[in-house]
């Protein structure tokens, strides 16, 4: 059987200031932190996790926490991340919400006719908010200061660019086999939307063709975007078919939380399949997740080292 994706499953972000964006998602945009641990690979940084209040897969916004320049904004990069809610009147309840704030917001229609509210958090990372047509489930924070009825209930679209359309294309229809649903001209750029195995928003990835010089990654830019695979099966099965076409790739990284297989598409942009499960759940409770240091079992044993390298939150 032909292995199909099942939407976003996360896309990860670089914040200078851990703390600031600790406050900006969990406060102002009422996110849940479902994880607080470190990066894997460099652990002097804490990888932090918010998503809704299920930690559901799908709904997910990281950040690695990086001492480093500000993104220079350019070409080869993810240029905006969609969060969905439900609707007209969330979408009025977020203008006010973001104004009252001081967060500067645009409200207008996506290329395919959507209401959404474009703004930055305090670092530049562009985001916007997405009314989803009541697609896919919603699980609420009881903690989160923004009302049930209009909390983000997760990810999509996810906006890109690349110099030229053709490479990327081909990895995406071929490979990934998602399909073509829509073409618009946005400006000087065209606009390709392509789906994958679900419906709305959560399962649609945007492609910007326009030439730029390369960005420089950064503080408000983003490192990879993550796409959803059922299980470690499905993975082997995409495993084999990056290898078989050619595609370098990390092989696949044992994350914990989920298992993951890293390569990068034709324009440049870091691509992750990665598993549902077994979640965040599998080492803290849900109703207590990201209230204190996870660290997978492998890194256990450098507990008090990884802490003394840590800034307080």
């Amino acid at each position: 059987m032909t292995p199909t994706l099942k939407g976003i499953h996360h896309l990860t972000a670089i914040t200078a200031d851990a703390r600031r964006n600790l406050g900006f998602y969990t406060g102002t945009l009422g996110m849940r932190l479902v994880k607080k641990t470190v990066n894997q690979d460099d652990v002097s940084a804490y990888h932090l996790f918010y998503g809704d209040g299920a930690a559901s897969p799908g709904s997910d916004l990281t950040f690695f926490d990086w001492p480093t320049l500000k993104e220079r904004r350019g070409g080869r990069s993810v240029v905006r991340t969609g969060l969905r809610v439900a609707g007209g009147r969330s979408l009025d309840y977020w203008e006010e919400r973001l104004r009252d704030e001081g967060v500067g917001a645009e409200r207008g229609l996506d290329p395919d006719g959507r209401e959404r509210i474009l703004f930055e958090d305090p670092e530049g990372q562009r985001l916007a908010l997405m009314d989803d047509g009541g697609t896919g489930e919603g699980h609420p924070w009881a903690k989160s200061p923004v009302p049930a009825a209009h909390q983000i209930r997760g990810l999509g679209p996810i906006t890109m660019n690349v110099p030229r359309l053709g490479p990327t294309e081909a990895i995406l229809l071929r490979l990934m086999n998602m399909e073509k649903r829509a073409e618009h001209r946005d400006g000087d750029s065209r606009l390709h939307i392509y789906g994958m195995d679900g419906t709305g928003p959560a399962a649609e990835l945007h492609v910007m063709e326009e030439d730029a010089p390369v960005h420089r990654q950064g503080a408000g830019g983003v490192h990879h975007v993550a796409f959803r695979v059922p299980d470690r099966d499905a993975l082997h099965a995409w495993s084999e078919r990056v290898a078989s076409a050619g595609v370098p790739s990390s092989g696949e990284v044992e994350r914990y939380y989920f298992r993951s297989l890293y390569f990068r598409e034709p324009g440049g942009v870091l691509f992750e399949l990665a598993t549902d499960g077994p979640g965040f759940a599998v080492d803290e409770p849900l109703e207590s997740l990201g209230e204190s240091l996870a660290l997978p079992p492998f890194l256990e044993g450098e507990r008090a080292r990884i802490e003394r390298g840590l800034k307080p939150l």
